[in-house]
């Protein structure tokens, strides 16, 4: 076997799991890179409606909006590539160079969001800067959470791995916090008029300013990785050798995925479908951002001590419960309260399995493929199930009729990822290969 050659040999020899610190520090530097990235991307969720006016004119609302998700899904098509390519890349070179990479091209996707004219100034190159835009924010994505969720677990003591790697799902839910927190002001302060013509770019550029400050924590990063030790396997062939683990990690990340996406889209259904205010209907998405914040968290703790299959397996099975009958309950009561409710109930037992399976998938994954093989299984399932979420469920409104029919997909998928869970081993306290 070749022995694998990289520059991780000469700087790496004094940063083990055991002595990388301050410890505060580097995980901050991920959560906060990790968050940037996932705000710039689901902003573009939160003013989907905003968008599709600016970019994609057609005959009717409704059709506006199918290609402003439309393209909200072609963020998810570069995801694979980034997954496979950045994620070989951290297992090779480390993860700090692979962060680094995925905060710069996060960067250019998200100026070019901000500052391309509409449709009405410059026609057709408009919704095609958006949709180059979307494909690098998502080869950027892509390739952020294998190496980031490995870099968590690998600097963790290893009873406390579940509490450091459930950071990486909190950092999407504060990313959503942020987002959803500046849109409730875009709306709140500006009138519709404003919001529509240019108020929905401030947060883009919002997220712009913050960027450097990631960039900064992550170039003081300490390496978590070390180069294989001679004859240690590595490469495609690993890879191709845990294609089980990897394939059943891809259902599980479809049931986290189509609640999270469905949940993310709670702002747009609530403005669309069941006409509340702008303002009222952002509030969803602040309180799905709180919730998977305080949710992934709680599921990171309680995976240290009562295993990752629990954690992973019961609030699965109880999404799949109650989906129905709380998307039910908003559409016979469309009250802001019960909209906070139903959002709320669904996002934290969303949170708890996801941040529990986050953390169980590289624990089953050799070192050396470790953020590729993550990368792949939610690339891949973030990509099929997430890009599509959105336009599956304004279509299937559209078709059925039945402002609920979102409900049903949710449930489906949550009942599928719960048979994949019971098909993984526990992975707590397994010593990292």
């Amino acid at each position: 076997m070749t022995t694998l050659h990289s520059p991780l040999d000469a700087r790496t020899t004094a940063a083990t799991a055991g002595t990388v610190a301050p410890r505060t520090r580097v995980v901050a530097a991920t959560v906060a890179g990790n968050a940037l990235e996932f705000y710039d991307f689901v902003t573009y969720a939160f003013f989907a409606v905003y968008i599709g006016r600016t970019f994609f004119p057609a005959d009717t609302p409704l059709a506006s909006l199918l290609m402003s998700v439309a393209v909200f899904g072609v963020g998810f098509v570069s995801r694979p590539l980034g997954g496979v390519l950045i994620g070989a890349y951290a297992d090779r070179a480390g993860r700090k160079p692979a962060m680094l990479l995925t905060i710069g091209l996060i960067t250019v996707g998200t100026l070019g969001l901000a500052l391309t004219p509409g449709h009405a100034q410059i026609g057709l190159a408009a919704p095609v800067i958006v949709v180059l835009c979307r494909l690098v924010q998502g080869l950027a994505l892509g390739g952020e959470v294998g190496p980031s969720t490995a870099f968590l677990i690998e600097i963790a003591p290893p009873h406390r791995r579940g509490a450091y790697a459930g950071w990486q799902l909190a950092s999407q839910g504060l990313a959503t916090l942020v987002a959803g927190g500046a849109g409730l002001a875009v709306t709140t302060w500006l009138t519709p008029a404003q919001v529509e013509s240019w108020g929905w770019r401030l947060p883009f550029v919002f997220g712009l300013l913050l960027l450097p400050v990631a960039v900064y924590l992550r170039r003081h990063m300490t390496e978590s990785m070390h180069a294989p030790a001679a004859g240690e396997a590595a490469g495609w062939p690993l890879v191709w050798a845990q294609r089980r683990v990897i394939g059943v990690a891809l259902l599980v990340v479809m049931g986290a995925t189509v609640a999270n996406y469905v949940g993310t889209f709670m702002t747009t259904y609530a403005i669309t479908t069941l006409k509340f205010a702008p303002g009222v209907a952002m509030g969803a998405t602040v309180m799905v951002g709180a919730i998977t914040l305080v949710g992934a968290l709680l599921g990171g703790w309680l995976s240290d001590r009562w295993g990752r299959r629990a954690v992973m397996l019961w609030p699965r099975i109880g999404t799949a419960l109650v989906a129905v009958p709380a998307f039910s309950l908003l559409v016979a009561h469309p009250t802001q309260g019960m909209l906070l409710a139903s959002t709320a109930v669904l996002a934290l037992l969303t949170a708890i399995s996801g941040s529990a399976s986050i953390i169980a998938i590289p624990e089953l994954l050799p070192k050396a493929v470790r953020a590729t093989g993550l990368s792949i299984a939610y690339a891949l399932g973030v990509t099929v199930f997430g890009g599509t979420t959105q336009f599956i469920v304004t279509a299937l409104i559209a078709s059925t009729g039945n402002p609920a029919a979102p409900a049903w997909y949710v449930a489906a998928t949550s009942a599928m990822a719960a048979l994949a869970i019971l098909v993984l081993p526990e992975s707590r306290g397994r010593a990292l290969r």
